[in-house]
């Protein structure tokens, strides 16, 4: 049950009232930010809720029972608030954020509306548009393992078991003709595709911390070119350095050849495929129990 304190609760009574929204953001990294929709900061809870020209929310529907409704913000990008930068490298992902009526005129007077998680971020030019989702959301995520052919571990982690180390290594940019593709020094002894479905960080430049994911790598006349899934923020320069790490394309083919470690293979690659499912006995075909794989 939501209490409201005696203050706000006679101030909601009165004919005229002087209420707006606050919204307090903790990021994973223990980060928070306040915003307001009111004209002017406002102070309470420890927490300053800067006015932000521009910060509005969608209408929010209430549902019952563990429904799990959602509702936008949208806000202009700040580089002293929330930055473009911050969000491409996913500092936002999952964040907490919590919902306050005020009374702007006496902020001691607030109560919690809601806590809600951030969800999808949008990103144009100068705005970006933020999904909040009701912690309910959680209820309809897949928990626990799911039975597949490929392996379900992140590559180095506990669950793969391999050090990860031991694949990593360190470049710099030749040049970048747009967000999305670069060309590097310092990995032609790799083989071509060795660094696919890896993950390049930027230590250096304008996108210093950025992690990418690798869509492809190509070495071509002593040429390397590395192709990201989604562009960069920021356009890299000449001689801009990071870290990659190989990738993994989770197949056991790959486990085995590559990073010699069937032992640690998190999948399920013998699990009979969808023509032996719909298959049916006739005379050419043999069903006597044996195992159809040893």
């Amino acid at each position: 049950m939501k209490t409201i304190g005696e203050g706000l609760k006679a101030h909601l009574a009165e004919d005229a009232t002087t209420l707006c929204h606050a919204w307090r953001l903790t990021r994973r990294d223990g980060v928070v930010l306040g915003f307001t929709d009111h004209d002017h900061d406002l102070t309470f809870d420890a927490t300053m809720f800067q006015a932000a020209s521009g910060y509005q929310a969608s209408d929010r529907e209430a549902l019952s029972g563990l429904a799990a409704p959602s509702a936008d913000v949208v806000g202009a990008l700040s580089s002293d608030a929330i930055t473009d930068k911050d969000i491409a490298a996913g500092k936002y992902d999952g964040a907490r954020v919590e919902l306050f009526l005020v009374n702007w005129d006496q902020p001691s007077q607030h109560t919690m509306l809601k806590v809600q998680e951030i969800g999808e971020i949008t990103r144009s030019e100068s705005h970006f548009r933020a999904e909040l989702r009701s912690v309910a959301h959680k209820l309809s995520q897949t928990r626990g393992r799911i039975y597949g052919h490929r392996c379900d571990a992140a590559f180095g982690d506990g669950r793969c078991g391999k050090n990860a180390n031991a694949f990593r290594a360190t470049g710099t940019v030749a040049s970048a003709p747009d967000l999305s593709r670069m060309t590097v020094h310092g990995l032609g002894e790799f083989a071509n595709g060795y660094f696919r479905y890896g993950m390049l960080t930027f230590t250096s430049g304008v996108n210093d911390g950025v992690s990418v994911d690798i869509e492809s790598h190509v070495q071509a006349n002593a040429a390397v070119t590395l192709v990201f899934w989604l562009p960069v923020p920021a356009k890299p320069a000449n001689g801009d350095t990071f870290k990659i790490i190989a990738g993994c394309d989770k197949s056991i083919d790959t486990c085995r050849s590559k990073f010699d470690n069937v032992a640690n293979f998190r999948g399920f690659p013998h699990i009979p495929g969808a023509d032996f499912t719909y298959a049916y006995a006739d005379g050419e075909t043999e069903h006597d129990g044996a195992p159809l794989y040893e």
